[in-house]
């Protein structure tokens, strides 16, 4: 079916005009309320970011959910781990999380989770769009099983606790320099206390969130500042958070970012060598790296492949028995506590490791020796340039001129209106041969629209 409001990672888009309306979050409240609890009396968790729309929507959530019989359980400014943790340690019917992640504060988003604190599956937010359609024609609870509202306090507290009791390696920080950037955004208070619990020399950046400068200059897709300041203070190394602290960047004592495959390849050789990797291997997208698949192959163990989005990640992990997986951009996830990506749990690991095994973090995070890749993001309007036959025969071209010496991974974002147009090869001149013949047809049709 086509899909109205759901993208790869949820509804989103720009506030105040479809698909993220008050009336969007209304109807998913009603419709979430009579798909997952029709006979009322459960709770459900809901957190936000930053962004100056949280407020707005978050009410019309209530209003759903209230509507319903349901209680709203406000867990305020979270990361949205903290909404999939506290709807897995509760006896929620569902956890909402309103964030658009890395977006400007001009989107913002709507991530749903079930009771196991895991993200919808396909199915099931077909199934939800179908209800949305009709959501305002059914009925309601009664007057007296209206619910109210209420806060739960200290979220980010227990938060910040689960992730500090994760750590197997040195839990004493205190010999490293670290810059934190928390992108103005979810993560401003959690983060920064559980580094300063820890007693790691900290510089704090991006944590004065006044509900526009979400991502604004600061965060994992703005790393600019981070850059400078590592550098500047001679730090050992920089974390970098998104909006809603599900992802993280890191940036090496040169001001270098670290490679997201890089971080999941260091997390992965310590699971390994400590016997905690499951599965025999690990789990990435399409978008990683072939050199962190022939780095685990060194070691006799395999990496799994997804589409595009840490749920496909996640269901994998869930469906064969991997406890680590994630994206090149960012997105984390370790199975044995958390149920999603998370910029603050994985960071922890990084920071554990450096700290415990000591050298430079450019060295520690070099991992492996990566296949040259080029990543290149089109914006466009209109129809959608990957439909056109001129687009389809580039791509067919690039391919056969990469056979088995590379991979070519093109996509339309699930989140934005782009184009994202991915090349690899063991040759890098090969690879980049690849990528020109089909960015330029994809360019052509553009200006032919």
């Amino acid at each position: 079916m086509t899909r109205q409001y759901f993208g790869t990672d949820g509804i989103r888009g720009r506030v105040n005009k479809k698909p993220m309306t008050a009336e969007t979050a209304l109807r998913l409240a009603i419709s979430a309320a009579r798909t997952f609890a029709p006979d009322g009396g459960r709770e459900v968790v809901i957190g936000r970011d930053t962004r100056r729309s949280g407020e707005m929507i978050e009410a019309a959530l209530i209003a759903g959910f209230s509507s319903m019989g349901l209680t709203p359980v406000l867990l305020g400014v979270v990361p949205t781990p903290a909404v999939a943790m506290m709807a897995r340690e509760t006896d929620a019917a569902l956890g909402v999380m309103v964030s658009a992640s890395h977006n400007k504060f001009e989107d913002n988003g709507l991530k749903l989770f079930s009771p196991e604190g895991i993200k919808f599956d396909d199915a099931t937010e077909e199934a939800l769009e179908a209800a949305m359609a009709s959501a305002f024609e059914g009925d309601y609870a009664p007057p007296h099983a209206i619910a109210h509202a209420r806060t739960l306090e200290a979220t980010g507290t227990r938060y910040v606790r689960r992730c500090i009791d994760t750590l197997q390696g040195a839990r004493d920080l205190s010999g490293l320099k670290v810059v934190l950037d928390c992108a103005h955004g979810a993560g401003f208070e959690t983060a920064p206390a559980a580094l300063r619990a820890l007693g790691a020399q900290l510089t704090v950046i991006g944590a004065t969130p006044d509900g526009i400068n979400i991502n604004a200059g600061f965060g994992s897709t703005a790393t600019g500042a981070l850059k400078a300041v590592v550098v500047e203070s001679g730090a050992d190394v920089g974390i970098a958070l998104d909006g809603d602290a599900d992802r993280l960047i890191v940036i090496d004592e040169t001001g270098e970012e670290a490679d997201g495959d890089q971080v999941m390849a260091l997390i992965a050789e310590e699971m390994h060598r400590t016997g905690r990797l499951r599965g025999n291997g690990m789990v990435a997208t399409v978008m990683s790296n072939m050199g962190l698949s022939e780095f685990l192959k060194a070691k006799d163990l395999h990496l799994a492949r997804t589409k595009v989005g840490d749920r496909y990640v996640g269901e994998h992990m869930r469906a064969h028995g991997y406890n680590l997986g994630g994206e090149q951009s960012g997105h984390i996830i370790l199975s044995d506590v958390s149920t999603t990506g998370d910029g603050l749990l994985a960071g922890l690991q990084v920071l554990s490791v450096l700290a415990a095994r000591g050298g430079r973090s450019s060295e520690r995070l070099n991992v492996f020796k990566p296949a040259p890749q080029k990543l290149i993001n089109i914006r466009y309007t209109g129809a959608n340039p990957l439909e056109n036959d001129r687009v389809k025969a580039a791509l067919a071209e690039s391919e056969a001129l990469l056979g088995d010496r590379g991979r070519m991974v093109v996509r339309k974002s699930g989140t934005e209106p782009l184009v994202r147009v991915m090349a690899e090869a063991l040759d890098e001149e090969l690879m980049l041969k690849a990528l020109d013949t089909t960015v330029d047809a994809i360019s052509a049709v553009l200006l032919q629209q």
